[in-house]
């Protein structure tokens, strides 16, 4: 790949600065085939500048080159051929999906597995931008009376993301090659647990129970609250908080809560459960 006039220039002073073709190239993040072909066209032409081609000239232009820089920036998760697509019908410019990903690549823009996280509404970026502002200066003291909470499902064989293996060509279908399966995923549990600054709660395995396989608001109280956070929050103190994300069982309505399971005794047990907060949406 040819060198910019900046990167031209560059290598060139750092070769009469007296330091070797290979650190330029480890420098400049380039071949040193590129650093030699540079430095011999100065010593030639004096400038830093590629001499003109003479064979096919770039299929995009310039202008070309920014839409399809631009059209990714705004875009992330579009692929090269969504790009080509759009570069056709927007400009009516044809050109290869590979020479997409080209222009990209010498925007350092190249594909990779997109990270994961929760979907976010307004109202739960606004929720976390207020709890960050409100606790930033929270000193370690006030964080030690804060316990969080979370529960989660585990696979019981392997992983629920795709998995990556280096192999040769011809090499697909090889036994080591091949991440094995189980019908229907194989199962799984769902855990719960809670840390705070100095300590941790035990693990909890939520059982399913009969048609029932998930953690609902009355077995949080009966089998959570009352099992593991209440006599946890003695060991805390009376200034305990609770915090815990904003699932379904989490979040039951507190007056059906109350009058059938008897939630208020639960909390006015350890004054400290009073103060339950939502941590973050």
């Amino acid at each position: 790949m040819d060198t910019t006039p900046q990167e031209a220039a560059q290598a060139v002073a750092l070769l009469q600065a007296g330091i070797a073709q290979r650190e330029v190239a480890l420098r400049l993040r380039i071949s040193r085939s590129s650093v030699q072909r540079v430095y011999r066209r100065y010593l030639e032409t004096g400038a830093f500048d590629c001499r003109p081609g003479t064979g096919r000239p770039r299929a995009p232009s310039a202008a070309d080159d920014r839409y399809i820089h631009l059209t990714v920036l705004r875009n992330r998760h579009l692929n090269a051929v969504q790009v080509q697509q759009s570069l056709r019908d927007e400009r009516q410019v044809v050109i290869s999906s590979d020479t997409v990903r080209r222009r990209l690549a010498e925007r350092n823009l190249t594909p990779k597995r997109a990270a994961t996280g929760p979907a976010l509404t307004v109202a739960h970026r606004r929720a976390r931008l207020e709890f960050a502002r409100e606790h930033r200066d929270w000193t370690l003291e006030q964080w030690s009376n804060v316990l969080f909470t979370d529960e989660t499902r585990v696979s019981l064989h392997g992983s629920d993301r795709r998995q990556r293996v280096y192999r040769r060509p011809g090499e697909r279908y090889s036994q080591c090659c091949i991440e094995e399966t189980v019908a229907y995923g194989g199962g799984s549990v769902m855990v719960w647990g809670g840390i705070s600054l100095t300590a941790h709660t035990a693990l909890v395995f939520i059982e399913p129970t009969g048609r029932t396989r998930g953690l609902t608001s009355h077995r949080y109280i009966t089998e959570i609250l009352a099992d593991h956070v209440v006599p946890y929050a003695g060991y805390i103190g009376q200034d305990m908080q609770l915090m815990h994300d904003n699932a379904c069982c989490s979040c039951g309505d507190p007056v059906s809560t109350r009058r059938q399971h008897s939630y208020d005794g639960l909390a006015s047990s350890k004054p400290g459960l009073g103060s339950d907060r939502t941590l973050m949406g």
